[in-house]
């Protein structure tokens, strides 16, 4: 059985008081990082490192840290979620690394989200767009249909299902050299377009959703195809495809 091996690195942070102020990059240097540790593991021992020599801990959103629900969000050495594939930050782990090595933190770079403190971003464009249709109205005065009651191909479910896995993280808009959203909304029309469920409201929602993704201040899409390189959930481009022929059949009917 291997035994657990330590690493010292250096930490080169992004650093900014608020989204009014000017930040920089701020250098740490942590010793005895054990590799068997996350990449969030890593920043709380930094954080009980500065805390201690009583200088101001490292913000930083994180909460299921299962790969989950698409809080953290870290640019690590100029990539979403670190260099690896498939992951979120809080699966990245410190054997990724060697010892000595420079690890630079960054947060999102995005117009539509705004730094709130050091490494985090303002995602609240994530949600605005989803509460401007990434819903289905649902009858609930007693005579509702049961689900199961309405017959979905094969195809279409699985589809949807992992049209459906998208946590918001946002790696898609960072990654994005024109920091476009199309990828993560993509996902959320597909998820209800490929649904009978979905069917009803479909004009009203891709249209209503992509109205709000210009408004936030997001790029558009020039199929460069880093999005879904970098996405932890897998997305597809499938999806921003199927979007726009949503839009178009959405816009000329």
């Amino acid at each position: 059985m291997a035994s657990n091996k330590n690493i010292n690195i250096n930490l080169k942070i992004w650093r900014q008081k608020d989204a009014k102020s000017k930040g920089k990059i701020e250098t740490y240097k942590l010793d005895n990082v054990s590799t068997d540790s996350s990449f969030l593991e890593m920043l709380d021992q930094l954080n009980e490192q500065l805390v201690n020599s009583r200088q101001e801990p490292v913000a930083f959103d994180h909460d299921c840290r299962e790969g989950i629900c698409g809080m953290c969000s870290l640019y690590i050495n100029g990539r979403a979620h670190g260099p690896d594939t498939a992951i979120t930050t809080c699966q990245l782990h410190m054997r990724t690394f060697k010892d000595g090595d420079t690890i630079f933190v960054e947060p999102w770079r995005s117009k539509a989200f705004p730094v709130i403190k050091d490494l985090i971003v303002d995602r609240s464009s994530f949600d605005r767009i989803q509460q401007a249709g990434g819903f289905v109205s649902v009858n609930t005065s007693g005579n509702t249909i049961d689900a199961n009651a309405t017959p979905v191909p094969k195809h279409d479910a699985d589809r949807a299902f992992e049209a459906a896995a998208c946590i918001g993280c946002g790696a898609c808009v960072a990654s994005c050299k024109n920091g476009s959203a199309m990828l993560f909304v993509g996902a959320k029309v597909s998820q209800y377009a490929l649904l009978p469920q979905g069917k009803v409201e479909a004009t009203q929602r891709v249209l209503a959703m992509v109205r709000q993704m210009d408004e936030e201040g997001f790029g558009n899409c020039t199929n460069t195809g880093a999005c879904e390189v970098e996405c932890p959930k897998g997305i597809s481009l499938e999806n921003i495809a199927r979007m726009n022929r949503e839009y178009l059949f959405a816009s000329v009917k």
